[in-house]
């Protein structure tokens, strides 16, 4: 049974601070439609600048998380994808109008709990997700980190700890399913220890830290004046240690409370890759650096599946969903400016083309006659003719429609084009068509290999009776 895609009913707001940066901000978490995927958006810089949730925008991984894109920053971020993640979201936009994430109380329950409250809603098109398809591991033998996703039909997350420290121990902490997620690690809150704390304060690095919202791990002797200095600094009468070596601010939710937050981080920056995943992850000692790192193998593999997934799908022997005479019967183009001979797959959301490259097309006479390239422009016309019959097959009459192009962005051509390649294209729908606009990514390739890539923006028109094809 297909998933679908999930959103929020309505917006909804928190309020805070940032732990690093002190200032006080407004989180809003708003619906976003179908393939939106999760993205920032800082309401008070100019121009509103929107920051994809993507490892590869991640610029820090010092105390926090931080994504950076248009010029624009969000800090600490982790929580808070964890709370969409766990809520088994798939898009939503987040308005902020600081430059960091509220802490609230150190965990990311506030977050669930707004989500809750206005609800979730099923959206129309289905879920992609990503099934790890072998093990997939990372290392970092300097700080001892060792992580590995393991494929399995379900989110499963295995973490382990060990700061060498008498106090903390060694922990694990475990979920069999991400269903787990609010009931066992939502609540769970940040921690650090006493003598990072005092780092941090002398180097006004968290500006929004209280003893409210962070587990503070005493790992060191502590005198009198020790404790009265930060009762002081957090405005506490008095400030003791507790039998469980750590300050006696707040009670521990769990024995493990501290595993489990790191598993919470890991679940939020793992949610930087895009995709829901099904998978095993165990971690020992892992961390946002280490985290990004493994996001970004998890990412490469995700595209290196796509693009088996793209090479794999033409066999010259199987009757094609469209011929080229079929194709003409949907597209304007003619001889010598029709530029794809089959359609194999047609869906709502995505189709395939192939292109026959032979020396007897028209551009190669005066196209480096001696040493024949294909032309980048002619391949990205046929990537954009194959993406037409998918923009088209949305209108009862494609006959009396015509397709323009509003935007090309990100071009990238990978490798020659040879006469006697044959070029399969992929085009994806990026968001659902609205008022006839529709914006695709599309890949081509040779064989195993990427040839092109863009991302185009077009728009369907009626075709007025002056431009009708007699």
């Amino acid at each position: 049974m297909n998933v679908k895609q999930k959103t929020i009913k309505s917006e909804v707001s928190v309020h805070g601070v940032g732990l690093h940066t002190g200032a006080s901000v407004t989180l809003t978490f708003c619906p976003a439609p179908e393939n939106h995927g999760f993205k920032f958006q800082r309401t008070d810089l100019p121009g509103q600048p929107i920051i994809d949730a993507d490892c590869d925008n991640v610029t820090d991984t010092a105390r926090g998380t931080t994504i950076t894109q248009n010029g624009a920053s969000i800090s600490t971020v982790e929580h808070v994808m964890a709370s969409l993640v766990g809520m088994d979201l798939d898009n939503i936009l987040m308005k902020l109008d600081g430059p960091e994430t509220p802490i609230m109380d150190g965990s990311a329950i506030l977050f669930v709990e707004a989500l809750e409250s206005v609800g979730l809603v099923q959206q129309s098109i289905d879920r992609e997700y990503f099934q790890i398809p072998h093990n997939i591991t990372y290392t970092d033998a300097e700080r001892k980190v060792e992580i590995v996703a393991m494929p399995l039909e379900d989110y499963r997350f295995t973490c382990m700890i060990d700061y060498n420290s008498p106090v903390l121990g060694s922990q694990h902490a475990v979920i069999s399913t991400i269903a787990e997620f609010k009931s066992a690690i939502a609540s769970c809150r940040t921690f650090c220890f006493l003598h990072e704390l005092e780092y941090q304060l002398q180097n006004n690095l968290i500006k929004g830290g209280d003893l409210n919202n962070a587990i503070v791990i005493v790992d060191k002797e502590v005198t009198r004046d020790e404790l009265d200095h930060l009762a002081k600094i957090f405005n506490r009468e008095k400030i003791e240690v507790a039998p469980q070596g750590i300050l006696n601010n707040m009670e521990l939710r769990y024995q493990n409370e501290p595993a489990r937050h790191k598993l919470l981080d890991m679940i939020g920056d793992l949610a930087l890759v895009g995709m829901h995943i099904k998978g095993h992850i165990m971690a020992a000692r892992p961390g946002h650096a280490a985290n990004i790192a493994f996001a970004k193998k998890i990412k490469a593999a995700i595209k290196k599946e796509k693009n088996k997934k793209v090479q794999h799908v033409y066999d010259p022997s199987v009757k094609p969903l469209y011929d080229v005479m079929q194709i003409m019967d949907i597209l304007p183009h003619r001889q010598p400016f029709l530029f794809i001979d089959k359609i194999l797959e047609l869906s709502k959301t995505h189709v395939v083309g192939v292109k026959n490259v032979t020396m007897n097309e028209e551009f190669f006479k005066g196209h480096f006659p001696g040493a024949p390239v294909l032309p980048g422009v002619i391949q990205i016309e046929a990537m954009a003719q194959t993406g037409g019959i998918l923009v088209l097959s949305t209108v009862p009459d494609p006959r009396n429609y015509l397709t323009y192009f509003l935007k090309i962005d990100k071009v990238r051509f990978r490798a020659q084009v040879l006469p006697g390649d044959t070029i399969v294209f992929r085009c994806d729908l990026m968001e659902p068509i609205r008022r006839g606009i529709a914006q695709m990514k599309g890949v081509g390739m040779v064989g195993e290999k990427i040839v092109v890539e863009a991302e185009m923006m077009a728009q369907i028109s009626k075709v007025k009776d002056s431009e009708r094809a007699s």
